[in-house]
């Protein structure tokens, strides 16, 4: 699989090191019981389909970036920076 960096163009996957899926995650708060807060830390929907994620750019610039990946075939539909990204 390879990834295209916005900042160094296209490079092998082993350059970057995956950080998780991008999504926001309601946190529990400080007096929820321990099954809130082991659903939080633990489980994650595994569906199949297009994915939202974070990568580093570990072995290059460095950069953080969002990568939309379909987790059933691997193609990258889209790569840009999270620094860029508007909330």
């Amino acid at each position: 699989m390879r990834l295209h960096c916005p900042i160094c163009g296209e490079r092998d996957r082993r350059e970057f090191y995956y950080q998780g899926a991008a999504v926001m995650l309601e946190r529990p708060g400080p007096d929820a019981g321990a099954a809130a807060w082991d659903d939080y830390l633990h489980l994650r929907d595994n569906t199949a389909g297009d994915l939202d994620e974070l990568w580093s750019h570990d072995a290059g610039c460095g950069a953080w970036l969002r990568v939309t990946r379909n987790v059933s075939t691997h193609e990258i539909k889209t790569v840009v920076l999270a620094r860029e990204i508007k909330r």
